[in-house]
Order: structure tokens, then C-alpha cells, then sequence
């Protein structure tokens, strides 16, 4: 089903919401976060380096230079955290709430969800990255350490960046691991959200049955009121005379 491409890009949203509102309210530590999505991450690399390996054997030469790239973005964004908790100090958080929903809302809205390439993003792929960056920034402004801010920056680059890339790569395996990982965040993000609001958790779980299995039935019923609108535009049809008897 299609509709699933949709519902995970929603989970994941609502899954990385849960995790910041947990470290902020200190029921998550950051090492916990760091740890889970460094060794979440080292697994889904290997899936995908011996996916790229079969298709293109020269991706092998590009190892070294994939691990310092991510060596040279851990330490960069670690000096970059004390900066980025003070980055709307004098912001109220009623503005950094609305602005974040905005985002969230923008990177739904130009989120890439029918393209087939899992190397490459482009637009309108990237601005839906840009946008879950920029809201995750405004976040992370929120924290008060500097580790749960490199932690949620981090858990960032690797949840809207790189598990976009896996949630492809997982629909072009099959379909059944595509439905199995579109269960799986359905279960993590209630999961997560029945600690913290169950009124919230409840709608959530009536917007993805309504996205996933309500909308496709609807649009394949009302594919029998459309109407074919015939004119001078059409091509030719040849009209074919009966064979003389």
C-alpha cells in the first residue's frame, strides 16, 4: 500500500516529538539517545553498504571517506551544541512552538514520498529536510544541557536525514518489510505518546487508520463518478470500414 509512505513520514514526526519532550522533561538521558541512535544507525549503514556493494563496486572506495565525514560531523556538531542552546535565548517559547509546528508542517507538505532514489535528495526533498533541521534547531534551543542538545541534534540528522534514505531502500525490498516497519513505528510512536497525552495518543491513532486504510478505499470508490471528457485534443482514431460481404 502506498498510503504507508505516508503514515511512517507522520510516526516518525510524532515519534521524534515524543523523544524531545521526554529529554525535556528528563525522563530520557542523552546518553541513552546517543547510544541507541549511533548503534541504530551503524546497523542500517551495514543494510545499505551491502545493498550499494552488489550494485556498485566501487562504492568500497568511498567507506573511508563515508566514516570521516561522519567523525568530522560528530565533533562539529558537539562544539556546535553550547551555540545552538543559547541561539533563541531571548525567543518566547509560545513563537518557537508555532514556528515548529510550521516546519513540521512544511516538511510534510514537501516531503519527496513517491521518488524511487536512495542516494540522492532533491527538491522538493531537500526543503522538507532543511525545514525538520530547522525545527529541530528550534528545539534543541529549548534544553538546558548541552548534551541533551547534541543528542537531539544528532538523533535529528539521523531520523530526517539518513532513515528517509533506509525507509526507501526497506520499500524497494518488499512489501512485507515495508508493512512491518510501518507497524512498527504505528506501535513506538502511540507507545511513546500514551506517556505523555492519551488524548493526543488517541488521535494520532485515528489520523494514521484514517490516512492508511480510510483514504485509499475512498479514492478508489469514487473513481466510479469520474467522467472522461472527450474533444478535438484526443488523437485521431481511425475508423475502420466493415469488410464488404
Amino acid at each position: 500500500m502506498e498510503s504507508t509512505v505516508i503514515s511512517q513520514h507522520i510516526s516518525s514526526i510524532v515519534i521524534f516529538i515524543a523523544v524531545f519532550i521526554d529529554l525535556f522533561w528528563g525522563r530520557l538521558s542523552a546518553q541513552n539517545l546517543i547510544i541507541s541512535g549511533t548503534v541504530l544507525t551503524i546497523i542500517g549503514y551495514i543494510f545499505w553498504d551491502k545493498s550499494i556493494s552488489k550494485t556498485d563496486p566501487a562504492y568500497e572506495y568511498k567507506r573511508w571517506k563515508t566514516a570521516k565525514g561522519a567523525v568530522l560531523f560528530f565533533v562539529t556538531l558537539l562544539g556546535l551544541s553550547p551555540i545552538l542552546k543559547t541561539l533563541t535565548k531571548d525567543t518566547s517559547s509560545d513563537t518557537i512552538w508555532a514556528l515548529t509546528v510550521i516546519l513540521f508542517l512544511a516538511n510534510m507538505l514537501f516531503h519527496d514520498y513517491g521518488s524511487e532514489n536512495r542516494t540522492n535528495i532533491k527538491f522538493p526533498g531537500s526543503l522538507s529536510t532543511n525545514a525538520a533541521i530547522f525545527a529541530s534547531v528550534l528545539l534543541a534551543s529549548r534544553l538546558e544541557v548541552n548534551s541533551h542538545v547534541f543528542g537531539l541534534m544528532l538523533f535529528a540528522v539521523e531520523w530526517f536525514a539518513l532513515f528517509p534514505i533506509f525507509r526507501r531502500y526497506t520499500k524497494s525490498l518488499s512489501a512485507k518489510f515495508n508493512v512491518a516497519l510501518t507497524c512498527i513505528l504505528f506501535i513506538l510512536a502511540t507507545t511513546l505518546f500514551l506517556y505523555i497525552s492519551n488524548v493526543i495518543a488517541i488521535i494520532y491513532v485515528l489520523g494514521i487508520i484514517f490516512i492508511t486504510f480510510a483514504c485509499p478505499y475512498w479514492l478508489i470508490w469514487i473513481q466510479k463518478y469520474k467522467n472522461e471528457i472527450h474533444g478535438p485534443w484526443d488523437e485521431a482514431r481511425p475508423k475502420l470500414q466493415p469488410p464488404n460481404e
